[in-house]
């Protein structure tokens, strides 16, 4: 399970937006300088995420890039999903059949149960955690994560009909 380069990217895009004070704009330059990113890739991040709704554009002097919505409102989940798509999707086991057309464990299969757990709990925490939680120190993440993640665990005890620890 990887994080590509472009979910990785813009996210770190939105969130070098997401603390600049005022909503002030920012240009594609100044964001691949402060982010040491190349201008092109920047420039393609930032199309990206504005045909997405997540930032907005305006030409001109003072132009630039911005937020499209406020940070506490735009949750991690949006991000990477327009940027790159779920870890396991409905279409997973058609794309990774093996020889067949058919993966040989269709009917019964562990993994399967494996990936749509892994996918719920990203899918949790990633949809409570927005551009705003971002904005932090790390231990502050760290602490907010581990409350989270608490929360989770507790959501999928209960589907199993485990008792809470």
């Amino acid at each position: 399970m990887k994080l590509s380069t472009q979910e990785e990217y813009g996210l770190r895009c939105l969130l070098h937006l997401a603390r600049v004070p005022g909503g002030q704009s920012l240009t594609i330059p100044e964001i691949s300088k402060a982010e040491a990113l190349s201008v092109p890739n920047v420039a393609k991040l930032m199309r990206l995420l504005r045909m997405g709704g997540l930032v907005q554009s305006a030409r001109g002097q003072s132009g630039g890039y911005t937020l499209a919505r406020d940070a506490a409102k735009i949750p991690v989940s949006e991000v990477l999903d327009l940027l790159g798509g779920q870890f396991f999707g409905d279409k997973f086991c058609e794309r990774h059949s093996g020889r067949q057309m058919v993966c040989t464990h269709a009917v019964d299969c562990s993994l399967r149960v494996l990936w749509n757990t892994i996918q719920g709990v990203l899918h949790e925490v990633l949809c409570k955690t927005t551009l705003r939680d971002l904005i932090c120190s790390e231990q502050e993440m760290t602490d907010l994560l581990a409350c989270r993640a608490d929360g989770v665990l507790a959501i999928l005890r209960a589907d199993r009909g485990a008792p809470p620890a």
